[in-house]
């Protein structure tokens, strides 16, 4: 019987950043999965491959202010439309936010609005597809696995970086 999740048989690397660790997991060469937990890092880990480690930096990068935009090998898995969904997240600029319905039109799919926010919420690569860049209609901060508080706080540090100040629309 398997007792330990999948993610646990690829290469893992657990990386502190300031809204929590970072699980950043491999298989072949492509970054699968980042996913953001507590503060505690797990006792689990594995020697860092090359692709983990690029991941970790990049991640730092952005954290520090000096990266916009991602450059990784990425395998994301999933449906055809959730790939599709996954790669038009990936064209919101940084800095910026679109509502769910917004996305939904520029996907020239307006009726598949709750079909393209279950999507955004199965993105299993946190801050590199961009999913905490889609906001309600009204400006709220809904619909974030990474719990509310990070998707605010990536929002208002995407905000300073670029001195675009969106996040007037929450308050």
């Amino acid at each position: 019987m398997l007792t330990q999740p999948l993610f646990y048989l690829m290469p893992t690397l657990y990386h502190t950043t300031p809204i929590g660790t970072a699980v950043i997991t491999e298989q072949d060469g492509y970054i699968t999965a980042i996913s953001v937990i507590g503060e505690n890092t797990p006792e689990h880990t594995d020697a860092p491959t090359k692709v983990l480690v690029m991941a970790a930096q990049q991640i730092d990068e952005y954290f520090a202010g000096k990266r916009l935009t991602f450059d990784l090998p990425l395998k994301p898995e999933g449906t055809a439309f959730q790939q599709e969904v996954w790669q038009h997240l990936q064209t919101i600029p940084f800095g910026s936010t679109i509502s769910y319905t917004q996305q939904s039109k520029q996907m020239q799919q307006p009726l598949a609005i709750r079909a393209i926010a279950a999507a955004n919420g199965k993105n299993k690569l946190w801050i590199v597809i961009p999913c905490h860049r889609v906001i309600g209609s009204s400006g709220a901060l809904i619909g974030y696995a990474g719990e509310l508080w990070r998707k605010k706080w990536l929002l208002e540090h995407e905000a300073k970086i670029t001195g675009i100040g969106q996040l007037n629309l929450f308050f």
